[in-house]
């Protein structure tokens, strides 16, 4: 019974694995791999949309991270990581092309696939956030951003890094950290650097409610300020909400259920120009051109009160539908906007459209947040309401 369980000597490659110095050294083999680190990746399946991440990894000194994003034949998203990414930092760059509905559901798997291949955390650079304008309740629609934030935070993101929200108060509306970047610096550098004499220059808010980001503007760049006011044509469409249901019938004790006094229908003046605009550059501000309607039209009333020349100033470059023709064919000099919307097809077809790089301030923000630095370097010199 003895022999049995009789203990055999140590084979060498047992004793090679239990000799100290092999276990010291490998101890301090393990100390100098880094526990955790970052990657950048890029949702977008088309490659002019990447472009913006390649500029950003490059400002990084980074490898853009290796992932197939793409459509299958009936239009279902795919997305596979070529890479381990157990226990790192993502960063996933995802800017907004024409369909948007597309990007928002490759940027949903991704974060997905990141999240159920262990990823520490999954932070998304998304420098125009889509859906922003419809972020207030209008008769019986929906919040629609803040249904997008729930998907996000459901996906598996626990930051976001973006830029001039539409309403800064969007914030809220998410359960995790939310970085709200500012492209003003830039747009300010534009004017001082690219447009001749702007000493001439007056900053121009196209509706008293961007007012405040106009304002801002005009304090940094020391200009006089001027606030377009008023519409060409009152808009039906608020009216149909049930304003205008029948009234209350009285019932048979001679009583009406409830009586509201009297409202005075709404009405907006015509446009007016508080400022003097004459023998002066134009210069309006925005956070998103999309339909330009309003600015070709606040551009024709600035012409007429004697602007000889007329900017357009915005972070989010949209251009939808025939924007590159009505701007072609505007009494407007130039639309500079960001790079943070991919517009390379509308700058053909409009040689007024001109871009601004952002992907600095993007790849710093990147930097600060994995090196866990303060963000209010990114933030000097600029006011709450820009």
């Amino acid at each position: 019974f003895t022999n049995m369980y009789q203990i055999t000597p140590a084979s060498s490659s047992c004793s090679s694995f239990l000799n100290p110095e092999i276990i010291n050294t490998t101890r301090s083999a393990r100390m100098n791999v880094p526990k955790s680190g970052y990657r950048v990746f890029s949702a977008n399946s088309s490659a002019a949309c990447t472009e913006l991440a390649k500029k950003i990894t490059e400002r990084l000194g980074v490898e853009l991270g290796k992932s197939v994003v793409f459509q299958e034949s009936n239009r279902e998203t795919r997305v596979d990581v070529k890479e381990s990414v157990r226990g790192q930092t993502i960063f996933i760059i995802q800017t907004i092309p024409r369909d948007v509905n597309t990007a928002i559901m490759e940027l949903l798997v991704m974060a997905y696939a990141l999240k159920t291949s262990c990823a520490k955390n999954i932070i998304g650079v998304i420098p125009y956030f889509p859906y922003s304008k419809q972020c207030k309740m209008r008769k019986r629609g929906s919040i629609v951003s803040k249904l997008l934030a729930s998907m996000l935070a459901k996906a598996g993101l626990t930051h976001i890094i973006t830029m001039d929200l539409h309403q800064k108060e969007i914030q809220g509306f998410f359960s995790f950290p939310v970085d709200n970047l500012r492209a003003s610096p830039f747009l300010i550098q534009y004017i001082q650097e690219e447009i001749p004499d702007y000493r001439n220059a007056i900053i121009v808010a196209k509706s008293p409610a961007a007012a405040k980001r106009a304002q801002s503007y005009a304090e940094r760049l020391r200009l006089g300020l001027a606030v377009i006011h008023g519409e060409a044509q009152c808009s039906e469409s608020d009216m149909a909400d049930g304003r205008h249901s029948p009234p209350c019938v009285r019932n048979t004790t001679g009583h009406t259920g409830l009586e509201l006094p009297l409202m005075m229908a709404k009405e907006k003046p015509p446009i007016t120009v508080v400022g003097d605009v004459g023998g002066r550059i134009a210069i309006i501000v925005d956070d998103i051109i999309d339909d330009v309607g309003d600015f070709v039209a606040a551009a024709e009333i600035l012409k007429e009160r004697g602007a000889y020349k007329i900017y357009i100033m915005a972070t989010h470059g949209l251009l939808s539908a025939d924007a590159p023709r009505l701007i072609e064919e505007s009494a407007i000099d130039e639309v500079v906007v960001t790079n943070t919307v991919p517009h390379e097809v509308q700058k053909l077809q409009c040689p007024k459209i001109k871009t601004v790089d952002v992907s600095m301030i993007l790849a710093e923000a990147i930097r600060r947040i994995h090196n866990g630095e303060s963000m209010a370097y990114l933030f000097r010199n600029i006011t709450v309401d820009d």
